[in-house]
């Protein structure tokens, strides 16, 4: 990848104002590497999706974001017992009716499915299918290197309620508030989830989705969450002042997910990093990943599902 930071920008700014002269600069290319998004959550198959890296000033297009996935690779997911081979699939390749199963599982929305497909690798056999308590080990083979990492699916934890709340100053917005008794043991952490019936076609994480029992660890707390987005949306909803708001009406089900902590480094500093994109005063975030050999995350969900209506 070429990189360049901001003083030697400003510098070279400075000269090519006050000298005029041209000035050519050979950026080295930084080895690109693999990334992976993983996960596996308790019934369900495993997902990988496999893609690299791309050059800072390379151009990004559709062409270059399809041509990001990685085509026949080796990979295999185990349990300790079974050691089973994914397959690949890519979304255009299947019919439309298996896209929302497809979008709710692999964290992508229908639109995009739709409209731009995705490559993975994942298997229906019940034989990889997650399970509570168990360890997972990724295994990937492409390209003469070795990619692994290693998640595990942790007992899920009940909420002990969700109700709406009106913000002060808005009239039929606000947000959705949950009591959660964390259990005693340490490092506890989760990712938290809402959709809209009628709304959102996939459960869309929160803004600020996860958390770690850090600071309340065997304690009892109250708490509110941002109502996410989908990326890029230009949805009315989305773009007004309110769009970090529920509506008055809607009914929202929740899917609250326990994630052990490797998992949550990742993500927690993927949102700090996401939340700084574009502020000059924000100290850069190095995102914390969980496969050797690459960059990404392989995670395990414990979840549980909740449904309620937004009502004051």
């Amino acid at each position: 990848m070429k990189k360049i930071n901001l003083v030697s920008l400003l510098l070279i700014s400075i000269v090519l104002f006050s000298c005029e002269k041209n000035v050519d600069m050979d950026l080295p290319e930084a080895d690109r590497k693999f990334v992976v998004e993983g996960s596996i959550e308790q019934n369900q198959p495993p997902f990988v999706i496999l893609t690299k890296t791309e050059g800072f000033f390379d151009p990004v297009d559709i062409n270059s974001l399809q041509n990001a996935f990685i085509h026949n690779a080796s990979v295999f997911v185990s349990n300790g017992t079974s050691n089973i081979q994914l397959t690949e699939i890519c979304t255009d390749q299947l019919p439309d009716s298996l896209l929302p199963t497809i979008s709710e599982l692999i964290g992508v929305s229908l639109n995009d499915l739709t409209s731009f497909g995705f490559c993975l690798y994942t298997t229906l056999d019940p034989l990889i299918f997650g399970e509570i308590g168990k360890t997972y080990s990724l295994t990937i083979n492409v390209e003469g290197q070795r990619l692994t990492s290693t998640t595990t699916i942790p007992t899920p934890v009940l909420m002990d309620r969700y109700w709406y709340k009106d913000q002060p100053g808005f009239t039929d917005f606000g947000y959705l508030w949950f009591s959660l008794n964390d259990p005693p043991a340490p490092e506890n952490a989760y990712r938290i989830y809402t959709q809209r019936k009628g709304k959102d076609s996939r459960f869309i994480p929160a803004d600020g989705s996860v958390f770690d029992d850090g600071f309340f660890n065997g304690l009892t707390f109250d708490a509110f969450i941002f109502r996410g987005q989908e990326v890029n949306s230009q949805a009315l909803d989305d773009v007004a002042e309110t769009s970090e708001y529920f509506l008055q009406g809607d009914t929202i089900i929740i899917k609250f997910c326990a994630i052990d902590q490797p998992h949550f480094q990742f993500w927690n500093t993927f949102e700090i990093a996401a939340f700084n994109n574009g502020n000059p005063f924000s100290a850069p975030a190095t995102i914390k990943t969980n496969i050797e050999g690459g960059l990404g995350v392989w995670g395990g969900y414990g979840v549980t599902y909740d449904t309620i209506v937004a009502v004051d």
